[in-house]
Parts: structure tokens; sequence; C-alpha cells
């Protein structure tokens, strides 16, 4: 079995973090390249077993949610239904942790997954260059959501 792995820090505090990606259903918030997203079966964002079915890069993904746990500030999940690339067994976590020095929260994204023993470096490989670019898309909507913020703060004052 093959793990990817990504981490970062964001300047933002875990929790603020958290609030954008707890909802399955939000990734075309904070994933660049991601469209339209619907979780079947009229199901809550955040209920274990919802199947996101979102457009990401014009190509249509399904996703069930495996786990979500508010306390540890994670997100498993796997593909649901036909897998869009040569791996088995694929499942993914998403964790942000608190950084206490600085109010600031630590992210980490993996994934673990079956695949041919010769491509193996390059899908570990791009799982990472893909985690780090998601977590990129989310910096960068978490500094414009507080550039926002600090904005109407002043038009408030």
């Amino acid at each position: 079995m093959a793990k990817a792995y990504y981490s970062t820090i964001l300047a933002q505090p875990a929790d603020a973090v958290w609030s954008v990606i707890r909802d399955f259903n939000n990734y075309p918030v904070w994933v660049d390249g991601a469209g339209k997203s619907v979780i079947e079966e009229g199901r809550a964002g955040d209920a274990v077993g919802a199947v996101r079915n979102v457009l990401y890069n014009g190509a249509r993904r399904r996703q069930r949610l495996l786990a979500l746990s508010d306390i540890e500030r994670t997100q498993t999940y796997a593909f649901a239904g036909d897998i869009p690339l040569p791996v088995l067994n694929f499942e993914a976590t998403i964790r942000v942790t608190p950084v206490i020095d600085g109010d600031i929260a630590f992210v980490e994204w993996w994934a673990t997954f079956d695949c041919a023993m010769a491509d193996r470096e390059a899908r570990v490989t791009f799982f990472q260059t893909s985690f780090a670019g998601w977590l990129e898309s989310l910096r960068r909507h978490l500094l414009h959501v507080s550039a926002q913020s600090a904005t109407r703060s002043l038009a408030e004052a």
C-alpha cells in the first residue's frame, strides 16, 4: 500500500480553517478547479456516508464521506463508484490541528492506496502535488475572507 502525504501551516486559527472544510459539500468554495457540488440523496454535508458529486476540472468525481470528527478536526473519504485514477482502495484524510504558539493551524492531508509498483512513485507524487495545490487554494480562500472581513470592519468604523 502506498501513502502520499502533504502538510502545511495556515495563518488562521484551526477552528476557522475547520469551519471551511468541515462541510463535505463545501469543496467548490475552497478548491480551485472544483465546480458545482451536490450531496446525493439530499443528505447533509457532514453526514457520514454522504456522497458528494462534484465537477472537478470538467470531470465528475463522486466521493463518500467515511468519517468526520469535530474533536479531531478530521475528515476521511474515499471514491464512490468508479475511481477516476489508476489506483485501488483509495482513502484520504485531511486533519486540522491547532498550533497554540501564534493561534495558527497545521493542516495535513494524506491518502493510502494500492497501485502497480511501477506507478507507485508517480501516483504518490501526483497526490502530494494535488494536496499541495488544494491547500494553497484553501490558503488563498482564507486570506480573501480575512481581507473582506477587515474591509467590512473598516467600513463600519
